[in-house]
């Protein structure tokens, strides 16, 4: 690896390392979407601003660091992993929709089944249908340019990390890992996790591991990066015979050609506790990730494995959070943390620094 690579942050001979980075951009406010599809019925949607104000204000109340605003990137380092026509769909989506004098928010009403996907329709509607795999990721005036400033995080806490730091956070709003190569659902547009993960590659790194801890399966990661060797994906997960996304998640997907045994599925049932049931498969999931010998690390920060996230079935508590950041820390790789889910509002800034207060403190 070049010198210029991830392979050894913190190189700082005699010196102090800094306190982690967190990259935020207010950008995520102008997505604000008026509702979605939940139970048969039109709601309030969970994935809202005010989670992001519950991270900043805990952030600021801990004195936790740094938070800068991200750099600017383009759409060059997204193509890396994302299909061109799906990029072009995000960005024209809300103008096309308006061309036809609509006012709502942009959201499918018919979808194309696998074997359908081979041509693109050219009339809105069935674009929105072809380009999402569900209705939770409604598009509005500006949610282009909170998807690009959301990337522009992950990738800017990337590039801190590959100039020598340790480890860096990466506040992103919208989320992403629902995010394929050439669909958007579930809250999400683009992976930011897996556009960073590309950074890592694109810096020098020869191998990259996401570990992904979100109550739901990060579909999209996994579609990305399926059949190939040089990311590995590892996520813990509710059962999909149970939980969403319902059709991706299962134990024996364990990548193609390539990426034969470099996908691990960990999902488990409604009511999983830490204490003696999340704990040891996150413990075997930090060991697949540690078998790998990965240059970087990259976690996929979902947090509605808490108890009390209304959208979710897990029983995490917070102090639980503590120790899956000294875990991570344990591992001792240079470790971007991307934000993903977790929607108790008010807790939700306490469960994030707790993981990251832990990998900062807690001994090596």
């Amino acid at each position: 690896m070049s010198s210029t690579s991830c392979a050894a942050p913190g190189a700082r001979s005699g010196l102090e390392l800094p306190e982690m980075l967190t990259v935020y951009s207010e950008d995520h406010r102008l997505h604000s979407p008026s509702y979605e599809l939940f139970n048969g019925e039109f709601i309030p949607p969970a994935e809202v601003a005010a989670r992001m104000d519950s991270v900043l204000y805990r952030l600021q109340a801990t004195s936790f660091g740094e938070v800068r605003a991200p750099s600017e990137f383009g759409t060059k380092p997204l193509l890396r992993v994302h299909a061109p026509n799906f990029i072009h769909y995000l960005q024209t989506a809300w103008s096309q929709w308006t061309a036809l004098g609509r006012t709502q928010d942009v959201l499918p009403f018919v979808f194309a089944p696998p074997q359908a996907r081979r041509r693109e329709p050219q009339q809105i509607d069935g674009k929105a249908g072809f380009f999402s795999f569900d209705t939770g990721a409604p598009i509005m005036a500006h949610t282009w340019q909170a998807v690009q400033s959301a990337a522009n995080c992950a990738l800017t806490a990337q590039q801190h990390i590959t100039a020598g730091a340790r480890a860096a956070f990466a506040l992103c709003r919208p989320p992403g890992h629902h995010a394929g190569a050439d669909f958007c659902g579930g809250y999400c547009y683009v992976n930011n996790a897996a556009v960073a993960a590309h950074g890592f590659l694109d810096a020098g790194a020869r191998r990259v591991a996401i570990l992904d801890v979100d109550y739901h399966h990060g579909n999209g990661t996994q579609d990305i990066f399926y059949r190939r060797a040089d990311v590995l994906f590892v996520s813990i997960h509710a059962d999909p015979r149970q939980e969403y996304p319902y059709f991706s998640g299962y134990a024996d997907e364990r990548g193609e050609a390539a990426g034969l045994g470099y996908n691990h599925n960990f999902p488990l049932p409604h009511g999983t506790r830490y204490a003696g049931h999340w704990e040891p498969v996150f413990a075997e999931a930090c060991g697949v990730v540690t078998s790998y010998e990965p240059d970087a690390l990259i976690v996929s920060l979902g947090l509605d494995t808490f108890e009390a996230d209304p959208i979710s079935r897990f029983k995490l508590q917070s102090e639980d959070y503590l120790q899956i950041g000294a875990a991570i820390k344990a591992l001792g790789l240079p470790t971007l943390f991307v934000m993903e889910g977790g929607y108790a509002v008010e807790q939700l800034g306490v469960n994030a620094v707790n993981v990251l207060q832990a990998f900062e403190h807690s001994a090596s």
